[in-house]
C-alpha cells in the first residue's frame, strides 16, 4: 500500500469517525427520548450507545430526520 493511500485512508476514518461521535452525542442528548420514550432517565445506557452511534451515524441520522420530517 502506497504511504499516500495509507494516509488519505486515516484522516477518512478519522473523519467518520469525528462526524460520529458529534451525531451520537447529539442523538443522545436530544434524540433519544424522542425516538425510544423508555429511555427517559435510563443515564447509566445512554454511554453504552455511544460505540453502536459512532459507526452507524449515517443510518441513524436518516432515521432522526425522517422522525423530525414527521413531526414525531
Amino acid at each position: 500500500m502506497s504511504r499516500p493511500l495509507a494516509e488519505f485512508l486515516v484522516a477518512a476514518a478519522t473523519g467518520y469517525g469525528a462526524i460520529g461521535l458529534l451525531v451520537g452525542l447529539a442523538f443522545l442528548l436530544f434524540g433519544l427520548d424522542r425516538v425510544e420514550p423508555a429511555a427517559r432517565g435510563a443515564f447509566g445506557f445512554r454511554p453504552l450507545m455511544l460505540p453502536g452511534l459512532v459507526l452507524l451515524w449515517p443510518w441513524v441520522a436518516l432515521r432522526w430526520a425522517a422522525l423530525a420530517r414527521r413531526g414525531a
